[in-house]
């Protein structure tokens, strides 16, 4: 095309070429704002956006791999297995999303779940919370942080002998000994909803025979942390040990994931078609309502069919 004359490059032609290179301008300068906005972000390790789509975020996909992706959030009624709430995010976490999904659920039903079935990934302090605070029965799985603790303690150098649950705990004192019987004293605390973490640290750990098993890579000594639970979060991992909880929450599965293996399997939705979270955001609504329209179908319809047979 650089080597046709000006006389034989058409009008359309020229037209195309300059509405080609003003779009990827745009898109190029929408990525370049988005980019930033990432950068904003105080928590967000991304450092790359698309620019066919620079609304969407890099997310971590099933088979392992990374990839431009939106974060699909679906409510299902337990009862008919009807959706009553959809909501789209740029977040790749699911546990900052419960308040969003709450709102979408309100909106079409015109009030909060009496109860509300939720996995591991939505089941934080803060969701807890937040969840007693609109009066709503809240199920589902703390996750236990102790295998990644574990391994951050193993990558820290630190011994099994020296694990925070050898420190034993002295309430009056509030402080702790180690297994050398040196204390660790308080220094500080820190406040988050749902939570107060109290970090205490060693006095004498410089000249201990036992640092490079206990602390070898802290210089100031050791530190454990000691967390107390807000009354609420303690309540909720008390319901959650009775064998009623539990057994509501092994209907989850069945509830929550029906919608989205049909949602994929026979519409085929596996990947948007459209660009840009409004447009994404439409997309998936139109297939949670088609979803809805068949689920109606099959309730209307199922009786007679029984009834004529």
């Amino acid at each position: 095309m650089e080597e046709a004359s000006e006389e034989e490059i058409t009008p359309r032609i020229k037209k195309a070429r300059e509405r080609a290179v003003r779009e990827r301008k745009e898109r190029l300068s929408r990525a370049l704002d988005q980019l930033e906005k990432i950068r904003s972000q105080k928590r967000s390790t991304q450092t790359k956006v698309s620019i066919t789509d620079p609304e969407c975020r890099i997310m971590g996909q099933p088979d392992g791999g990374y990839a431009p992706s939106y974060n699909v959030q679906i409510s299902t009624d337990a009862g008919q297995k009807a959706i009553v709430g959809v909501s789209i995010s740029q977040s790749p976490a699911d546990q900052t999303l419960l308040p969003s999904a709450l709102d979408e659920i309100k909106k079409t039903t015109g009030t909060d779940p009496g109860q509300l079935v939720v996995d591991a990934g939505f089941t934080t302090r803060d969701t807890i919370v937040t969840a007693d605070e609109r009066h709503i029965d809240l199920i589902g799985s703390f996750p236990d942080a102790k295998a990644g603790r574990e391994s951050s303690l193993r990558s820290r150098g630190i011994t099994e002998a020296f694990w925070p649950e050898k420190f034993r705990f002295d309430r009056e004192k509030n402080c702790y000994i180690c297994p050398e019987g040196k204390l660790l004293t308080l220094k500080g605390r820190s406040v988050e909803r749902g939570k107060t973490t109290f970090q205490y640290r060693g006095r004498n750990c410089k000249d201990c025979p036992s640092k490079p098993s206990c602390c070898p890579r802290n210089p100031k000594g050791r530190t454990v942390g000691r967390i107390e639970n807000d009354p609420r979060i303690s309540a909720f991992i008390k319901k959650m040990d009775t064998q009623d909880a539990k057994a509501v929450y092994k209907q989850r599965g069945e509830v929550a994931e029906f919608p989205n293996a049909w949602i994929k399997a026979k519409f085929g939705l596996r990947q948007f078609r459209l660009r840009g979270l409004a447009k994404v955001g439409v997309e998936a609504l139109w297939a949670c309502l088609t979803y809805n329209i068949k689920l109606w179908i099959r309730l209307c319809w199922k009786p007679r069919l029984q009834v004529t047979g």
